[in-house]
């Protein structure tokens, strides 16, 4: 068996690649200043592909954004890097740079330009299930052994995994993609909107009355609106709401094996790292962060651009740009005065412990 080596992106076995491209539409198609190799002779004139640092040649594309990656930019074989203005001056004579205030975005367009995603082949896997009164775009790809309850509409451009339940209902918006064996009920999604292998939305959520019996199930008689541009990773969940909506903003992303519970508001492009749990009724503002295994309890409001660090427990409202951390959560500062203060006590009690020792010997 070949193995191709990790430091070569784009294994051809998986990927598709596009190409070859000259410098100006790199630089066009990626928003940077085009800067030629000091030794013109070297440049080659169009590129195949991208490369990290360590491993491109002199027909590949590389990119830089971290100073300490700076002797691996001295000795690139790379033709062009992409590089913030800071380094522009560091890039090697032989090789053109790309400057860009921003350039992670940069290498980001440029990357999709070699590899853009996989084109949908339109049609309907003679193996799905359609249900009565189902309006399917002539450009929609419905894959092998999905279903469709009734009455769902799906856009233009649309791409349905195999194995995809969807029910009744349901709409989905232009050039969204599904994966394979996720499962979507009672939700309206707009248009771009990526659901990756196995997201669960639109289930019942975790809502009941207390008896001396036990409980007893609250109907759940909200949607999920999942806007345009919504990104949910693998075996994440979103509840849908119990007396009013689910809404997970435009431009949003969620993490593989996030929580959002039922009634939940997130606002636009807000990120959710993976294990996090968002309870019930709890609403967040626009651009928050909410970082790996943090957990917030229903019924409260997370500011415009608050951060939540990994492993927070968050018990009440968060300012809008706020930065909190710990469990439960505070402010990063009083956060970090708490561990010093902490760790000068546990130092002075080993100190005092070791000199009673002493005057006992």
């Amino acid at each position: 068996m070949t193995v191709t080596p990790d430091n070569i992106p784009g294994d051809p076995r998986f990927f598709t690649r596009h190409g070859p491209f000259g410098l100006e539409e790199l630089a066009r198609h990626g928003g940077a200043e085009l800067r030629a190799a000091v030794n013109g002779s070297a440049a080659p004139g169009s590129f195949t592909g991208i490369a990290p640092l360590q491993s491109a040649t002199l027909g590949q594309v590389s990119f830089l954004d971290n100073r300490r990656y700076l002797p691996l930019l001295a000795g690139t074989g790379a033709g062009a890097v992409i590089v913030a203005p800071a380094f522009a001056d560091k890039v090697p004579p032989h090789a053109a740079a790309l400057v860009s205030r921003t350039p992670y975005q940069a290498w980001a367009r440029i990357a999709s330009l070699f590899y853009p995603p996989p084109p949908v082949n339109p049609g309907i896997h003679p193996t799905a299930v359609i249900g009565t009164g189902c309006v399917i775009d002539p450009t929609a790809a419905i894959g092998a052994f999905a279903v469709l309850g009734d009455g769902v509409q799906v856009g233009a451009g649309v791409d349905i995994g195999t194995h995809v339940s969807i029910g009744p209902g349901v709409r989905i918006g232009a050039r969204c993609r599904i994966g394979a064996h996720v499962a979507i009920s009672h939700a309206l999604l707009g248009e771009r909107v990526t659901l990756l292998p196995g997201a669960r939305i639109g289930q019942d959520g975790f809502g009941f009355a207390v008896t001396p019996e036990g409980f007893e199930s609250v109907p759940q008689l909200g949607l999920v609106v999942l806007e345009d541009g919504v990104e949910i990773g693998a075996n994440s969940t979103v509840d849908r709401g119990s007396m009013r909506d689910t809404v997970i903003g435009a431009g949003s992303r969620l993490d593989n094996l996030v929580q959002i519970g039922h009634n939940a508001r997130l606002g636009r492009c807000c990120i959710v790292v993976s294990q996090a749990g968002i309870s019930g009724s709890t609403e967040l503002g626009d651009f928050v962060t909410v970082a790996a295994q943090a957990g917030l309890i229903g019924h409260i409001k997370i500011g415009t651009k608050a951060r939540i660090g990994a492993q927070c427990g968050v018990m009440s409202d968060v300012e809008a740009g706020a930065d909190v951390i710990g469990s439960p959560a505070m402010p990063f500062r009083e956060f970090f005065r708490n561990v010093a203060f902490l760790r000068r006590m546990a130092k002075k009690t080993t100190q005092d412990g070791a000199g009673e020792k002493a005057d006992r010997a």
